[in-house]
């Protein structure tokens, strides 16, 4: 499995032939969209800089699209969605939390999550986590301390920060490490990994570079 960062909470999971594309920026934004194609595109708001999924066809790749709450079994990949609260571009807006398990490995994406805490079942529907996205922007998304105390409880392997990347202020990863007791950290790439990789992590925290 190899996860790179495009920016706000924009990811690219890929396994082998497969491809999935987490939150992808739409033309219609003010920041910069990345184009790829992708087999899956998981959309958590309906916002112009987290629903570009017509920037995921490329070629004969064309993804299958998901944007809201529901259980769906693509490609192998078993992914559920989870219905959340936003406040980023509106107050009250809906987010999908989805858990994604592919190659064994389960990950969490938060998406543009406001909720400072998650109901008992969605913590129970989202299972032994392995890595954990976690918006850390502030400004309708949770702030870096509410993040982190989100992320200890939800006791992940792997914690990696997103809306951050070209979202104004840079501090906010900066305050989110030191919240996390990881001011050292250095940022990567990229991510490669296997589920034996995993072995032994509790909370981990791993920050990607961002690449436009």
């Amino acid at each position: 499995m190899i996860i790179t960062y495009h920016g706000i909470e924009f990811f690219k999971v890929q396994f082998g032939d497969t491809i999935v594309a987490f939150n992808p920026v739409s033309k219609d934004s003010k920041f910069k969209a990345a184009k790829f194609g992708s087999d899956i595109a998981l959309v958590s708001l309906n916002n112009k800089d987290m629903n570009g999924a017509d920037n995921l066809s490329f070629g004969e790749r064309q993804p299958f699209v998901i944007s809201g709450p529901g259980e769906y079994e693509i490609k192998d990949i078993f992914i559920k969605g989870l219905k959340s609260n936003s406040d980023y571009g509106e107050k009250g807006k809906i987010n999908t939390i989805y858990s994604v398990i592919m190659e064994n490995i389960n990950m969490c994406f938060l998406g543009a999550l406001a909720d400072k805490d998650l109901p008992d079942a969605t913590k129970e529907a989202l299972g032994d986590i392995d890595i954990l996205f976690v918006p850390i922007g502030s400004d309708g998304v949770l702030s870096p301390a509410e993040s982190y105390k989100l992320a200890v409880k939800l006791e992940p392997r792997i914690i990696i920060p997103m809306h951050y990347g070209e979202v104004g202020d840079k501090n906010v990863l900066k305050t989110f490490l030191k919240e996390a007791g990881e001011d050292d950290v250095k940022p990567i790439d990229k991510l490669t990994l296997k589920k034996k990789d995993l072995e032994g992590k509790e909370a981990e925290v791993m920050v990607l570079n961002y690449e436009a």
